[in-house]
């Protein structure tokens, strides 16, 4: 067994209460508690808040949450490695060999997808396993702006067709999976003991504003909707 740890901090700035936000009816953060839980993979599934009230949301589905987490590491620039060390060190858990972070926004991933990649890193005997998933366009083809005049960024692939530019990923914003000597010793970094989980687009919707938080959830109703 493992632990999940759900990191959800108050005062999000460019969607506001974005981790409690109403999703289909139940605050948000319900559904990445009710993925962890329904997976079996974890002894304890702990989030990591400063706020009293996304506290009492998260016990009211289940979750622990065994302290509070401080202002200090609660603000736009705490890296989440920082408040993972700061959980685990609290909650005494550094003796666990893997620890889980899911964000609290993740809606559309299966408890499949968490076992699967549990599967991966233990087989891999991995540090580090990351949720990618594709681009929508190459980051190759992008654009820039100079002096009213506009120019490839990548002028090496200006003329390349699209089938023959070398393929991207990019972090899903769904989860991780940490060795735990390995988070405390390097905090997260990617080594050459750093693996990867691919999500369809569909299960990786990085919610950072309303536009995205509205595409979530027509998705979630489409993948849901034969289901009772």
């Amino acid at each position: 067994m493992t632990i999940c740890i759900i990191p959800a901090r108050s005062g999000s700035k460019r969607l506001k209460d974005k981790n409690i936000k109403k999703f289909n009816g139940k605050p948000i953060i319900s559904y990445a508690i009710k993925i962890a839980q329904s997976s079996g993979l974890f002894s304890r599934v702990v989030v990591s808040t400063d706020s009293k009230k996304i506290a009492n949301i998260a016990k009211k589905y289940g979750a622990e949450v065994p302290f509070l987490r401080s202002k200090k590491i609660s603000d736009d620039y705490t890296a989440t490695s920082d408040v993972l060390i700061d959980c685990i060190k609290k909650i005494s858990s550094t003796s666990t060999e893997y620890h889980f972070c899911l964000y609290p926004t993740t809606t559309l991933i299966s408890k499949d997808d968490l076992i699967k990649a549990y599967k991966k890193i233990k087989k891999e005997k991995g540090n580090l396993l990351i949720a990618i998933t594709d681009f929508e366009t190459s980051p190759y083809r992008a654009l820039k702006l100079s002096d009213n005049k506009i120019n490839f960024y990548f002028k090496k692939y200006a003329k390349y067709r699209t089938q023959d530019i070398p393929k991207l990923y990019r972090d899903s914003g769904s989860f991780y999976i940490f060795k735990t000597v390995s988070l405390l010793k390097d905090k997260g970094e990617l080594n050459n003991k750093s693996s990867y989980y691919h999500l369809d687009r569909n299960k990786a919707v990085d919610i950072d504003n309303i536009k995205d938080f509205k595409l979530a959830e027509l998705l979630f109703k489409n993948k849901n909707q034969f289901v009772n």
